[in-house]
């Protein structure tokens, strides 16, 4: 045999060229770690932000110049590396999501002293390659393992302040349940490889939809199997009632942290959940599927719980946890809807809040470094200690909020009208009811920051010309997705119509 004919082709070569890329700078990063003095370490997070930067655009150039991966790609095409990838608009999406996080995490990371060592950059980037390996598995021994390289990751980050008890009592609580969660959903794994001898989610989409192919006697425990990984998603995108890790995770880890567990996690779990269902892989994605009707429940749960709770909240990073588990359910609502702009409105909803959530948790690291704590109390007269700051937690509120003309308004009305369009009124009905709920509690820390006085409101806040970019870059996000959504919707419109690749 042909030694030759073992190598990957260019074209799969280029299709994981960003995950290879990362690889390199997580090794760059290790080493220049170790030449650095410790007072220069702040330059070691400067290195992780600038790479990813550029990769975001060896990433993007691809695509431009090469048309790489192609739009129009079939299904059968874009499988690679022994079907184990699929390099699609869908990947491309993610991956450009993924990127932008971490690059914006580790530029607000550097005004967080404790933060500033090689590992916790490399540990950011090996989490990004498990995202990015998670939205582009096809097969569910990758996305296992893609989701395991992600998990481990965070799990030591949440952790990462050993001197803080809080950080570390929360990384013990995470680990404890996402291992718990992930054991339940590889069980649920196991059972659909045993009942169905494969591991391709397309060639088991494929099988599910074949009359006859799995034995009636053995639905209960498709439907069990079913159940297991619902339960092991749920986890990921903190949906309810999976959601009794988020507020203390939250809570407990580095401020820099919350924002990438809040944001790049969440978005991973959700390209893994819906390409998953989309594809058919655990039953026909229709309205008369047994895990639709589950969906749907935990849907309306989840968005009315979190805002519920988030209302009670006096501690920011509490609030915003409970805030991350309403926009979850708002993004479930473009699952649910089973059209490729129900795909696509997720899509665009989960980029807008990538800009948005990390905003906001942009200014609590510098708000947090310069009070102590995170009650709701420091942000009293912000807007008189450091206009810049109130400013961009404004726009960062107003979009979570769903107020125009930010991102949050398109994203909200792109995924009500995909509910409509799908004949779900009544389940976008309550989700403009929740939003209305929602306001509530954004706007009252607008009132905090404007409208209200501190002690402390002479003592300026100061703020580092990285985290400046970084929130600048994240309200230009805001802004531009609110005022200019046209081109960045129509993007991830054609990409979702990859998640029904048996449409038609």
């Amino acid at each position: 045999m042909n030694p030759q004919s073992l190598l990957p082709s260019v074209p799969e070569f280029l299709a994981i060229l960003p995950e290879i890329s990362l690889v390199i700078l997580i090794v760059a990063v290790l080493a220049y770690d170790r030449i650095l003095k410790p007072a220069e370490r702040r330059r070691v997070g400067l290195l992780a932000a600038w790479g990813s930067i550029v990769i975001l655009l060896i990433t993007v150039g691809l695509w431009v110049l090469f048309r790489e991966p192609e739009p129009n790609r079939s299904l059968v095409e874009s499988l690679m590396w022994g079907g184990m990838i699929r390099n699609d608009l869908i990947t491309l999406i993610f991956r450009v999501m993924f990127l932008v996080a971490v690059a914006i995490v580790s530029l607000i990371s550097l005004d967080v002293p404790a933060l500033q060592r090689g590992e916790y950059f490399a540990l950011l980037l090996s989490a990004t390659i498990g995202f990015s390996l998670m939205a582009a598995g096809s097969d569910m021994i990758m996305l296992f393992l893609a989701i395991e390289t992600a998990s481990i990751s965070l799990y030591i980050l949440t952790g990462f302040l050993t001197d803080d008890r809080r950080s570390t009592e929360a990384g013990i609580k995470y680990f404890v349940y996402g291992a718990f969660a992930s054991a339940i959903m590889l069980y649920g794994l196991s059972l659909v490889y045993g009942i169905t001898a494969q591991t391709n989610i397309y060639v088991i989409a494929s099988l599910v939809a074949q009359s006859g192919a799995i034995p009636p006697e053995i639905n209960g425990l498709f439907l069990l199997a079913t159940v297991m990984i619902v339960a092991g998603f749920g986890f990921k995108i903190s949906a309810v009632p999976f959601h009794f890790w988020t507020p203390d995770a939250y809570e407990g880890a580095p401020a820099p942290v919350t924002a990438f567990v809040s944001t790049a996690s969440k978005a991973a779990g959700f390209a893994v959940t819906i390409r998953v269902f989309a594809a058919g892989a655990l039953g026909a994605p229709n309205f008369d599927s047994e895990w639709w009707a589950m969906l749907v429940a935990i849907t309306i749960v989840t968005m009315t719980l979190g805002n519920i709770l988030a209302i009670f909240q006096s501690n920011i990073k509490r609030m915003l946890a409970y805030s991350s588990i309403a926009q979850a359910g708002y993004t479930l609502i473009g699952l649910v809807a089973l059209t490729p702009d129900g795909s696509g409105a997720a899509m665009f909803y989960l980029l807008m809040y990538v800009f948005t959530n990390v905003a906001a948790f942009g200014v609590v690291v510098l708000v947090s470094r310069e009070t102590g704590s995170d009650d709701m109390q420091d942000f009293y007269g912000l807007s008189r200690r450091a206009p810049y700051l109130a400013l961009a937690m404004l726009f960062a509120l107003l979009s979570l909020g769903g107020i125009p003309p930010t991102a949050g308004f398109i994203g909200k009305f792109f995924i009500f009208k995909a509910a409509v369009d799908a004949g779900l009124w009544w389940l976008a009905l309550i989700g403009v009811l929740n939003a209305f709920i929602g306001l509530y509690y954004y706007l009252s820390v607008v009132k905090y920051m404007y409208l209200y006085r501190s002690d402390d409101e002479e003592e300026r806040i100061p703020v580092s010309r990285a985290a400046s970019v970084a929130l600048a870059l994240s309200v230009l996000g805001i802004i531009y997705l609110g005022i200019a959504a046209g081109p960045a919707f129509e993007w991830t419109r054609q990409a979702g119509a990859a998640f029904f690749p048996f449409s038609g």
